[in-house]
């Protein structure tokens, strides 16, 4: 009696057991690309050795921001700014961040 009790006990537990297959993956929604940049003006820099970073889109999730630009003392001497662009990938663009590189 022992044993056939133990045997329904294991029957049940074990129709318990269901692998599960995993969760679809998530769906994230890609940007449209960026509107055309607008002609920006340049202002003077405020001094010897500034380097003008230009403006940019910047995506808040549901719409463009225009981020302006503005003038930067570079990272190190000798270094140049490589502006941050707009990337095509598969299902949408991806923002690459401008940085300063060496020359």
């Amino acid at each position: 009696m022992r044993r056939a009790c133990l045997a329904v006990v294991a029957a049940l537990l074990m129709a318990g057991c269901v692998v599960a297959s995993p969760p679809p993956p998530r769906v994230v929604v890609a940007p449209p690309p960026a509107p055309a940049l607008p002609a920006e003006p340049i202002p003077p820099p405020p001094g010897p050795g500034y380097v003008w970073l230009a403006g940019h889109w910047a995506w808040t999730g549901n719409a463009y921001v225009w981020q302006p630009g503005y003038w930067a003392v570079p990272a190190q001497p000798g270094y140049v700014w490589v502006p941050g662009h707009w990337q095509r990938r598969p299902g949408g663009f991806v923002w690459i961040t401008g940085r300063w590189r060496a020359r």
